[in-house]
């Protein structure tokens, strides 16, 4: 509390806590106190950790014959809790639990300034249907994000050494973490060569973090386990190395739309102009993104999006709203900062997977967590800490469309 009193009053801070609290109080009781019997992918997750649960250090073997299709750190981490304390899946569901809790913690106080955009993202964060979900059950995204948001958080600090050990971890958690030390790679390039190009620490870190990947690729022989692809259900995008696929790309820009950029608009801004979005940029946008949508319609997915093919008349219905959604999300990102990488390598992982709403996760958290801190649309590039990078923002950039103009 003593770091809080210079963030917020003590009684107001107090409050928030108190909320997150009973809210979290709620979310355990409400789960049965995370001892509900196993359901959908919680059960070869578990049957994963199981393996792992042998033993503190896994060996060759294990690492590559576990039933499971993405990277073997969370069903280690699983296991090890079962070996260490044998409470069953309530160990690793309760871990889910601390870290989603923590994540929020740090989203609501940024350590950066005195103002109430740190709640404002953290329930733009608690509304996303995923978050909440994901933290009570023994699934493998919450762990994955965390070290996603450690390493930016460590980024923001300038410890670009253990921010690529976070997004190392990140890697070793599901495959597609990659897409973030990719785009944080891309956009110090891209910064470097505008300043005129230096090599730094801060350029090689994210590199070699992505690197790791090629190891992943070389214990699996491929994607994933040869287990897991032969018992588990393989999109077929997935199925062939040079298989890609835009229709989940053009989900997961609808994806952000729905669940980043209207909330973010509601809670921030609520300012509209026709003008600013019928510009000339915007209606490039509009234009280029048409017939990616007539060609590739995202019509099969999995989530809640998907489902209001279910209250619409018609799947024309349903594809202009997914393209108006998306278009949102083109225009709110189009500035070329770090955000826009981000989504940018993020929709290119998504040509080699299955479109499902859930996999937005990790950039939503990365993304309220830049909101709070107010850096979502400044130029993060040689500051030492999240306070100035704070500064460096300004009133035009808080709102729906103004950011891209």
């Amino acid at each position: 509390m003593n770091v809080l009193k210079g963030i917020l009053p003590p009684k107001f801070s107090g409050l928030i806590f108190l909320g997150l609290f009973i809210i979290y109080s709620a979310l355990f009781l409400f789960y049965d106190q995370l001892r509900f019997p196993l359901i959908w992918d919680e059960k070869h997750f578990w049957e994963a950790s199981l393996l792992f649960s042998q033993s503190l250090v896994p060996d060759l073997n294990q690492l590559r014959n576990y039933g499971a299709l993405n990277t073997p750190l969370p069903f280690i981490v699983f296991g090890v809790l079962e070996y260490l304390f044998g409470n069953g899946i309530f160990t690793g569901r309760l871990l889910n639990l601390i870290l989603s809790l923590v994540m929020v913690c740090l989203i609501v106080f940024p350590l950066a300034q005195k103002s109430k955009n740190g709640i404002l993202a953290a329930c733009g964060l608690l509304i996303f249907p995923y978050y909440l979900w994901l933290s009570t059950h023994l699934y493998t995204d919450i762990i994955a994000t965390f070290f996603v948001f450690l390493g930016f958080w460590l980024y923001l600090r300038n410890q670009h050494l253990w921010s690529s050990v976070s997004f190392i971890l990140a890697i070793a958690s599901r495959q597609y973490m990659l897409a973030f030390p990719v785009a944080l790679a891309a956009y110090e390039l891209m910064s470097s060569l505008k300043a005129g190009f230096q090599f730094r620490p801060r350029q090689l870190a994210p590199i070699a973090a992505a690197a790791t990947i090629l190891g992943w690729l070389w214990l699996f022989k491929g994607l994933a386990p040869e287990a897991a692809i032969a018992t588990q259900s393989t999109p077929s995008v997935q199925q062939a190395t040079w298989s890609f696929s835009l229709s989940p790309s053009l989900y997961f820009l609808s994806c952000i739309g729905l669940y980043f950029v209207i909330p973010e608009w509601i809670l921030f801004s609520r300012s509209f102009s026709f003008k600013q979005i019928l510009s000339f940029r915007n209606v490039a946008l509009m234009l280029g993104l048409l017939p990616a949508f007539v060609f590739f319609p995202p019509l099969e997915a999995h989530g809640l999006l998907i489902k209001i093919e279910n209250f619409l008349p018609a799947p024309s219905v349903v594809l202009a709203v997914f393209y108006v959604l998306a278009f949102l999300t083109c225009v709110r990102f189009s500035r070329a900062n770090l955000a826009f990488w981000l989504l940018f390598v993020n929709c290119g992982l998504m040509l080699k997977a299955y479109p499902w709403d859930k996999y937005a996760l990790p950039l939503l958290v990365v993304f309220w967590y830049f909101k709070s801190t107010n850096i979502l649309d400044s130029k993060v590039q040689d500051t030492g800490n999240d306070s100035q990078k704070a500064k460096t923002a300004t009133p035009e950039d808080s709102g729906l469309f103004r950011q891209s103009l």
